[in-house]
């Protein structure tokens, strides 16, 4: 086997260069697998009842407030806010956990002897999944009444420390698939690397930024869920209460398994790559191979306990599931990092290490093609939650951009077909740039030449050489077409990615449907008809005129659900950048209460759970805007109740 660089040509090294190629064409699927499975993995919780419930009347001041959730949050002492109607505090203060039976609550104590009126319920956590989650509803006592309240300003999980709390997130991803992908392409492809500087330097970067962005998480982990203030972040008190936490006590487990895989590292890069009796080395090779699984699955573990997949439906199996997931993206991405450094970087690397590591691609592949399916049906649930959420819309978004890059993983097998089945040699322009190159002195057999010069000759001759390959590699018309086809993925995967990063804070479609399954049950409306209204409108501007259709279901006291229309003067969908609604009921001083529809398609606006608190005769307010300057405001009074 020859010790230089590998290159395109018939020489023995040639097959497991053509399985590098066929690794490019593959990168599309790499993406579109990581990247379905990765954003079904985060949800979050959503708010399925309350008592009392939102928009009711009591008779009495009730003497505590019950929240129910659907997956278990992290909350803090101002988690839960109760406002009176001139926006003053009145609970009495810190939420409890009041969970039960599977069904995750929590509740607040009132104050006694609270006024009648309409009280506001201000409540904001962190899901399962780290993401922020937040929400407002009002219940009033005796009477409805006019009501100023004044609610939180800071979300929780915004601002800088929600910034910095992501950019660690992302980074402990990455530090353990270089980490954990890796060390396995060492041991199961190419143990020899062991030896390689490039390929040490590779991995300890990956537990160095690993081992940061986890003490990072930690330390933010009580200004994140709470205060939002990054000072907070030394907070003694505050890091103790984090610690007390599901995703606390997971960020601590990471840490102590990343003293035990630096133990790992050393052994790997010292005491492994320096071993050269075949024997010792290969029961040294299964010793660290056991030794690094359980570390790697630990590590991954400790994701999978504290976030979505320990909750929701079937997590003793959607657990071990997601970690397997975690596992194959490190074998697949944090491997192929390792075999392009080891291609750039070192110049021994054999064709069978390449066939090795596309073995494990493969295996990879399907593990995270059975993985990803698990968990987007866990997360989707229903036809109806992909086609009528945005959630489900945005998966298909996603499916759409894999096809095309699935398209130009075609053309870049093309290029590898004819990459493999050329019969000349790659060697002549190499050796034609070797004939345009000066000649550089040779030292050897000349006694004269001081230790510095001979140094000197010998990195001239080494860049000398480097310079001729890349030569060599640039001119090949193939290889470059490779090259151009590969960007072009690249490129599409970067789309890919911003979209999986929308999807990332978007509730996924099951939660939502079970949401609005909740709150449509317990908000028990009172008789009524739906609503059914067509305004025009005519905001002045450029294209500012239309018709808006509105209809409300079922039309009654309670939760409601509201789709609006906006159609041009020719009747097609018209797109406007922003549709809002008010509802005021004159006669008892309530209101205006806002509702802001989500677009759902070209034209089309809709709304779940807009609270009617009583039966009467309702204006209805529908802002348009058509331009950054034109908007106009059109009204109707309609009987609802």
């Amino acid at each position: 086997m020859t010790a230089t660089a590998p290159h395109f040509g018939p020489s023995p090294i040639r097959r497991p260069l053509a399985a590098v190629a066929l690794l490019a064409t593959l990168i599309s699927l790499l993406f579109g697998l990581v990247l379905a499975g990765a954003s079904p993995a985060s949800a979050h919780a959503a708010l399925t009842g309350s008592d009392p419930q939102d928009g009711a009347v009591v008779a009495t001041a009730p003497t505590d407030v019950t929240l129910t959730f659907s997956e278990q949050i992290a909350m803090g002492d101002d988690s839960i806010r109760v406002l009176d109607p001139s926006g003053k505090r009145a609970d009495t203060g810190a939420p409890s956990d009041r969970t039960s039976g599977g069904a995750v609550r929590y509740g607040i104590q009132l104050h006694s002897g609270l006024p009648d009126g309409t009280y506001t319920v201000a409540w904001q956590a962190v899901s399962a999944d780290s993401h922020p989650v937040s929400g407002a509803f009002t219940f009033s006592v005796g009477a409805p009444s006019e009501t100023t309240v004044a609610l939180p300003s800071t979300e929780a999980g915004g601002g800088l420390v929600g910034t910095l709390y992501g950019i660690a997130r992302y980074a402990a991803y990455a530090g353990f698939i270089l980490l954990a992908g890796g060390s396995a392409f060492v041991l199961a492809c190419w143990q020899k690397g062991a030896g390689a500087r490039p390929l040490q330097r590779l991995v300890v970067r990956g537990w160095v930024t690993l081992t940061a962005a986890t003490l990072a998480m930690l330390l933010l982990r009580n200004p994140y869920t709470g205060s939002g203030e990054l000072s907070d972040a030394f907070d003694l008190d505050g890091l103790q209460s984090a610690l007390d936490t599901k995703p606390g006590a997971a960020l601590v487990s990471r840490l102590l398994l990343l003293g035990a895989s630096a133990l790992f590292v050393a052994v790997l890069f010292g005491a492994y790559a320096k071993r050269e009796d075949e024997k010792e080395k290969k029961d040294l090779t299964f010793g660290l191979a056991t030794g690094g699984v359980v570390i790697a699955a630990g590590i991954a573990g400790t994701w999978a306990l504290a976030e979505h997949a320990s909750t929701g439906i079937q997590p003793g199996i959607a657990m071990p599931v997601d970690m397997l997931h975690l596992l194959a993206v490190a074998g697949w991405l944090g491997g192929l990092a390792a075999l392009l450094v080891a291609l750039h970087r070192t110049p021994d690397v054999t064709d069978d290490a390449v066939r090795r590591f596309s073995r494990v691609a493969f295996g990879s592949v399907l593990v995270l093609a059975a993985t990803g399916l698990y968990q987007s049906w866990r997360q989707v649930g229903s036809w109806s939650a992909l086609t009528g959420t945005r959630y489900g819309q945005l998966l298909l978004v996603k499916v759409a951009l894999v096809a095309v890059l699935v398209g130009v993983a075609w053309v870049s097998r093309r290029w590898t077909a004819r990459l493999a089945g050329r019969t000349g040699p790659a060697a002549a322009p190499e050796a034609a740039s070797a004939e345009s190159e000066p000649a550089v002195p040779d030292s050897e057999g000349d006694e004269e030449v001081a230790p510095e010069r001979a140094a000197q000759l010998s990195r001239q001759r080494a860049a000398l050489t480097a310079t001729k390959e890349k030569r060599a590699r640039d001119a090949d018309p193939d290889r470059s077409g490779l090259r151009r086809s590969v960007m072009v993925e690249t490129a599409i995967a970067v789309v890919l990615l911003v979209v999986t990063t929308i999807l990332t804070s978007t509730e996924p479609g099951r939660t939502e449907e079970e949401a609005a399954r909740g709150s449509t049950a317990a908000a028990a409306p009172a008789t009524g008809g739906e609503v059914n209204l067509s305004l025009p409108f005519d905001t002045g501007g450029q294209n500012g005129k239309g018709t808006v259709r509105l209809d409300i279901s079922p039309g009654g006291t309670g939760a409601n659900s509201a789709h609006v229309w906006i159609d041009g003067p020719d009747g097609r969908p018209l797109d406007v950048p922003e549709v809002k609604l008010a509802f005021t009921l004159e006669s008892k001083d309530i209101g205006p209460l806002p509702v802001v529809p989500d677009r759902l398609t070209e034209g089309h606006w809709t709304a779940s759970g807009v609270q009617i608190p009583m039966a009467g005769d309702w204006k209805i307010a529908v802002t348009v805007r058509t331009s950054d300057i034109d908007q106009t405001t059109i009204d109707k009074n309609v009987k609802i109740g």
